[in-house]
């Protein structure tokens, strides 16, 4: 399942809009184009969309590289920009525009066109490593997963939100191939149906038994006794272990706290944004009334209705059990223990 496609000089994105029905990339070579496609979700996905801003900057950097170098540098800046604004809650989007920002940077004195040359191979390692991070991440949060489980999982934190096999259900991934029997309830995730549409489709293209149900039976599924715990991905954690992800997720955090069931994040270290001291900081995108309003192109309210379609919320790390990255898994997150695992792995 290929969510970036690299070509010569032009990514290509699986366009996530179309799917389950169709499977289409949509080519970009331009990063104008990088930053609709972020924008207009056709690629989503915190770690995907990370990628994709990389790939965004090395394509500016090819467009701009005929210039004198004071212009070709001020046309990537405005490159950034645009798309640091493409989705703001994201952190991932953030640390890859400026690690290709700090990369240009350090070339300084180089000629443009070498300097494309550089931020296109950095793009492609950013991409590469995400694969392989969410492999170990998988790998270590495996270790939580029972013999058997049924799993509760929110929105789509897998293949399709990143470069290569997944967060939340890269766990799962590889607790199935270590033989364990895992089965998955996958949350509709209103208003723009990641679960029903995308996260539905990946486990069943998988083989991974699947369950899909609507947000509102979360917790009468609970209180059945038929969720052993919750695993859901992050698009930016504070350094107290508050924790932004897909709307609803602070919702099934509070019925898994009152079902005594535990609730695991899935999410790569870069996820991570240890400026921020808590999730109240972290700005919440608002997406179209439109999402609300209408299902595949056919509206479902009245016309001219008031609409409020925050696109994440944030779950106070105290309703989190763990949270699981790929150099370990933080117990108990706090400003303490995460700052704790943050300086004995060395990061």
């Amino acid at each position: 399942m290929e969510t970036i496609r690299i070509g010569d000089k032009k990514v290509a994105f699986l366009d996530q809009r179309k799917l389950p029905e169709e499977t289409i990339y949509l080519e970009c070579g331009s990063w104008q184009e990088v930053a609709a496609a972020i924008k207009q979700m056709v690629v989503r996905g915190a770690p995907a969309i990370g990628a994709a801003a990389a790939f965004g900057m090395a394509l500016a950097a090819f467009q701009y590289n005929w210039q004198e170098e004071k212009e070709f540098r001020a046309n990537l800046e405005r490159a950034a920009k645009s798309l640091l604004a493409a989705r703001p809650t994201a952190v991932n989007l953030a640390w890859a525009v400026e690690k290709m920002a700090d990369s240009a940077q350090k070339a300084a004195g180089k000629e443009p066109a070498a300097v494309a040359e550089l931020l296109w191979q950095e793009a492609v390692q950013i991409a590469d490593r995400d694969v392989a991070i969410n492999k170990s991440l998988g790998d270590v949060g495996a270790e939580l997963i029972p013999g058997e489980a049924d799993i509760l999982t929110h929105c789509n934190a897998g293949a399709l939100a990143t470069v290569g096999y997944g967060t939340a259900l890269g766990v799962v991934r590889s607790a199935a191939a270590q033989g364990k029997k895992v089965s998955v309830y996958a949350g509709e995730t209103r208003p723009y149906l990641q679960g029903a549409r995308l996260t539905a489709w990946e486990l069943q293209q998988d083989n991974i038994p699947v369950t899909l149900i609507a947000d509102n039976m979360a917790g009468y599924l609970m209180q059945q006794n038929k969720i052993d715990l919750v695993l859901v991905g992050a698009d930016r954690i504070a350094a107290n272990g508050d924790t932004a992800n897909k709307i609803g997720t602070y919702s099934l955090a509070v019925l898994a706290k009152a079902h005594g069931i535990p609730f695991y994040v899935a999410a790569p270290l870069s996820t991570f944004d240890l400026s921020i001291k808590s999730g109240s900081q972290i700005i919440i995108e608002e997406r179209p009334a439109e999402e609300l309003t209408q299902l595949a192109g056919k509206a479902i309210a009245p016309e001219g209705i008031k609409c409020y379609n925050p696109s994440f919320d944030v779950t106070p790390a105290h309703l989190i059990t763990a949270i699981i990255t790929e150099k370990g898994i933080i117990k108990k997150p706090s400003e303490e223990s995460i700052g704790r695992f943050f300086k004995e792995k060395g990061i």
